[in-house]
């Protein structure tokens, strides 16, 4: 009993340690597309709402002024910084072909930004058309 007991925990912290498995940017994408149909049956990503959501500046409830590009900086293929001073990898997927493959990454860190620049939770159309524009920067 012991020894299957053993194994299990091992098998338990093994799994917890392996990587998650990537999912292309563009199933995560179409899952935030669906998801906004249901709300609009006709909605379309837009880049220029995209990019518009990325830079246009917000009050937050302290009075600061916030945009994603205060901290992702006005170009997304380098690195940002954030107000705790540390380092952001790229937020375009052509300079980080990692950003936006990992589901659990992606809610993660909508539901922080969103809550801080926006002081409420992204829409999945704003989900929807912030990752279209970044796929067409090159």
């Amino acid at each position: 009993m012991h020894k299957s007991m053993t194994a299990l925990a091992l098998a338990a912290c093994l799994s917890q340690a392996a990587p998650a498995v990537a999912v292309p940017t563009q199933e995560i994408l179409r899952g935030y597309e669906s998801e906004a149909r249901k709300e609009s049956a006709s909605f379309m990503p837009s880049v220029t709402r995209g990019e518009s959501l990325f830079r246009t500046e917000r009050s937050t409830a302290r009075g600061d002024k916030l945009a994603c590009a205060t901290c992702h900086t006005n170009d997304p293929r380098q690195s940002g910084i954030t107000r705790a001073h540390k380092t952001i990898e790229p937020l375009a997927p052509v300079a980080n072909p990692l950003r936006f493959t990992d589901p659990a990454k992606v809610e993660k860190w909508f539901g922080r930004n969103c809550a801080d620049v926006f002081t409420r939770s992204c829409t999945a159309a704003e989900k929807a058309d912030l990752i279209t524009w970044l796929l067409t920067i090159k």
